[in-house]
């Protein structure tokens, strides 16, 4: 798939009717993408363009501490130069401001049929713990399973916190361990025996399932989703 730079609409010949099909020819593809029900990594590269264009709409500079999974030293020095460049010049400022409502409102109504296909697959989980649960729930394991639960996908994984704006929020980690078939043997409570036995770094972990009965893409929407699902779960549940 093709994707938009950091700098997109101030990129080259600033005009509005060249950015605009640029960008919807860059939505048309995300589209097409949401109606298979693939959501990453499209979705969240559509929020961090819309939030691009809100911070410049708000007349704020591009800080590092705004982005700092995006953008580099670099390209935060070439937005503000832009910037500073743009709006000395009222003509081009007002062609940029014009790019810069019709990209806004077209990212919104994108972000808004994705969040939408997100909160529809997040509906249909159903998380539940295997076995006990010990008092420290930050690292274990998940198995997730979807449509006829024939298979059972592990993951480990790990919580950690991070700061942000004098918030805290919940980051996870995870690692694909194995696919177990579903059958009479391989139960949940007999793949987690199976981790005990045979992962000896974890001898007391937490362990969570997330099933569906559905099916979606696994990399693309199942996994994203259910990863920050168990997050929010183990959240309320702590």
């Amino acid at each position: 798939m093709k994707t938009l730079s950091e700098t997109w609409f101030a990129e080259g010949y600033i005009d509005f009717e060249l950015k605009k099909y640029t960008l919807l020819a860059y939505l048309q593809q995300v589209s097409g993408y949401f109606n298979e029900s693939k959501l990453y990594p499209q979705l969240s590269d559509v929020i961090f363009h819309y939030n691009n264009l809100q911070a410049l709409k708000e007349n704020k500079k591009f800080l590092q501490e705004q982005f700092p999974k995006k953008l580099s030293g670099v390209q935060i020095e070439k937005l503000q130069l832009l910037y500073e460049q743009i709006i000395e010049d009222d003509e081009l400022m007002q062609e940029l401001e014009d790019i810069i409502n019709f990209s806004a409102d077209k990212l919104k109504t994108t972000i808004s049929n994705g969040t939408e296909i997100y909160e529809f697959v997040e509906d249909k989980l159903n998380i539940f713990p295997v076995g006990l649960v010990p008092l420290d729930t930050h690292e274990g394991y998940f198995f997730l399973s979807e449509g006829t639960y024939r298979n059972t996908l592990v993951y480990q994984y790990r919580l950690s916190f991070f700061e942000k704006h004098d918030e805290k929020y919940r980051a996870i980690r995870t690692e694909y361990v194995n696919e177990w078939e579903r059958n009479m043997v391989n139960t949940y409570e007999n793949i987690k025996a199976e981790l005990l036995r045979n992962k000896k770094d974890l001898p007391n972990p937490a362990v969570y399932s997330i099933e569906t009965e559905l099916s979606f893409p696994i990399s693309e929407t199942l996994l994203p989703v259910a990863k920050r699902s168990l997050v929010r779960y183990i959240s309320k549940a702590a």
